[in-house]
């Protein structure tokens, strides 16, 4: 199990990286919510390529990889913009 962690670790911390940059742009961003959209859109299509990328390395992807990758940003990017517009 431990050699399966280490294996995967540098495609999970990319990543984190990717997430704490989206975090860390929304939060740069505070003031403007037009900056704040782009942000939650690069980090869904970041996050989508990420998937892909990583599953095109191991071999394993499948058309239904891609789609629940992009459901998954789609849903995500959703809730985003969603608490974006709600303030």
């Amino acid at each position: 199990m431990m050699k399966r962690i280490a294996k995967h670790l540098p495609h999970y911390l990319s990543l984190a990286g990717i997430l704490i940059a989206g975090v860390v742009g929304f939060l740069v961003f505070s003031y403007e919510r037009a900056f704040q959209i782009a942000v939650a859109i690069g980090l869904a299509l970041a996050y989508v390529a990420w998937g892909i990328i990583h599953h095109a390395i191991h071999r394993d992807l499948y058309l239904s990889v891609v789609v629940e990758y992009i459901v998954v940003a789609s849903l995500g990017l959703v809730v985003i913009l969603s608490l974006i517009f709600r303030a």
